[in-house]
Order: C-alpha cells, then structure tokens, then sequence
C-alpha cells in the first residue's frame, strides 16, 4: 500500500518527475514489480497506467527491464517513440543480488544507442530505476 499523500510527495516517484495529470504507459509488468511505486505514480498521475495496447502518445513511460527480456536498445527506442515532446522513460532494472540483474554498462550501452541520456539511479524496493531523456 502506498503511503501517505506526504510520502508521495517526497518518494522515488516524485523525485523521478511524475506529475498529475500525466499519460504514462508501461511496459514490462510482471509478478516482481514493486507494487507500491507503481501506485504511488498513479497516485500522483491521478489516474490508472496506460498498458502495453494503449496507442496514443504518453507523456512518460515505465519500462521494467530484466536480463534476458530481449534487446534493451530495441525497446528503448520503441518505447520512447511514443513520447510526447519533453517526455521521458523511466528504465527499472533489478537491484543487486537478484539474478536477472542488469549491467550497468549494458544499461548505458542501451542508452547510447537508442540516443537517450540516463539519470543517476533511485532505489525502487528491489529495483534501480533510471529516467531517460532524449539527448538535445
């Protein structure tokens, strides 16, 4: 369960640039996503996550993201040509210990490629999450 409306203010979430009123959609959700960072976007979205058939443009997008998903690079680039102008992505990989981590440097690779910029990274529960911008 999410926390307080404080708690929202000041989470993971907030720090990451959500802000009310957003489209976000998301990729990648599975059994091992952190179910509180995911309603405390959409406690400070107000509304519910768009899924993986939503078809419109999105202001930001979370991607959860394990080792052996597929290409990273390749769905980055998918994902981020849904953004509107000025939007961003926010990549989640999992945190140490866990044994579908993914590699800093794999992350980066990804990035370059795919011509996005990476934030440093904020502890989501078990995951490291990232936002992602276009380079100007």
């Amino acid at each position: 369960m999410a926390g307080t409306d404080q708690d929202v203010k000041a989470g993971p979430a907030a720090r990451l640039g959500f802000k009310p009123g957003q489209i976000v959609i998301e990729f990648g959700y599975d059994e091992d996503v952190d179910e509180d960072f995911r309603e405390s976007v959409e406690g400070i979205i107000g509304s519910a996550l768009e899924d993986e058939d939503y078809d419109g443009v999105v202001d930001a997008a979370l991607l959860w993201w394990r080792d052996g998903d597929g290409d990273l690079t390749d769905d980055l680039v998918d994902t981020a040509s849904l953004l509107e102008d000025g939007g961003f992505v926010v990549l989640l990989t999992p945190g140490k210990g866990r044994p579908d981590r993914v590699e800093a440097f794999d992350v980066q690779e990804a990035c370059t490629a795919s011509g996005l910029t990476a934030s440093g990274g904020v502890p989501v529960g078990e995951w490291v999450a990232q936002r992602l911008v276009g380079r100007r």
